[in-house]
């Protein structure tokens, strides 16, 4: 299925909305991401071989805010663990339906489960890998406490969190460097001035990042033995955290 390219915010827009992952979205999903999130490819690629090391047979493996379910895909043709299945959650009903038909044409064998609600409501179980994939930055972070400790307990131990996000910077150069660096990524992939700016109030109180320290803080005080940086592009990182 061939992606549309992303023009969304390429017109003047009177009153720039908060963004929201509707049908509009799901159409240029995949040139989004690519135009817009440095390495994106590089982490799902990872994410595939961090799956086949670390999942184990008769366990659950979670893609929490799926998207499209390129995670999910990484995975399934990675993993070659017995019994495994993956549960893939994302409360767009419009991704879903997109994703539901990019898998019944993926040819890999291992089950994979859609689900429809918020991943905050959904019990997490005999798990061995779990992704968040620019997903928690989009939970209220008041929440976020609560829901990491929600998926320590259900990881296996010797389980795996893949963590990837955007970052902010206490320095305030380092963070203005960052957001520049960032802005030029993107406008080397064909964005206009228009378009980051635009984009960016469109994300503004709807994605709101933190900074590594705060996310290594929660996932230690959460139970996980360790947590690292595994891969980062500017503002943009992945981390892998162990139980």
């Amino acid at each position: 299925m061939n992606s549309q390219k992303d023009t969304l915010y390429a017109s003047p827009l009177g009153k720039v909305d908060g963004f929201q992952f509707d049908s509009s979205v799901v159409d240029v999903f995949p040139d989004m991401i690519q135009r817009s999130v440095p390495g994106y490819s590089a982490i799902i690629s990872a994410i595939g071989l961090l799956a086949s090391r670390f999942a184990q047979a008769d366990s659950v493996c979670y893609d929490l805010g799926c998207s499209l379910g390129a995670a999910t895909l990484s995975m399934r043709h990675k993993i070659g663990a017995k019994d495994c299945k993956i549960i893939a959650v994302d409360n767009s009903s419009a991704m879903l339906s997109r994703c539901q038909k990019i898998i019944d044409r993926d040819t890999a064998v291992i089950p994979v489960q859609l689900v429809c609600a918020d991943i905050q409501d959904i019990s997490i179980q005999n798990a061995s890998v779990i992704v968040l994939n620019f997903t928690l930055q989009f939970i209220p972070l008041a929440d976020r406490d609560a829901f990491i400790k929600k998926i320590y307990a259900g990881l296996r131990p010797g389980g795996l969190l893949i963590l990837s996000e955007k970052l902010m910077f206490t320095d305030a150069r380092q963070q203005a460097l960052q957001t520049e660096m960032h802005h030029a990524f993107k406008k080397a992939n064909g964005y206009s001035d228009m378009e980051v700016s635009q984009k960016r109030a469109s994300l503004e109180n709807v994605l709101i990042p933190e900074t590594f320290k705060q996310h290594k803080d929660r996932l230690l005080q959460s139970g996980f033995d360790n947590a690292e940086v595994w891969f980062q592009y500017f503002n943009f990182a992945s981390m892998i955290a162990l139980k």
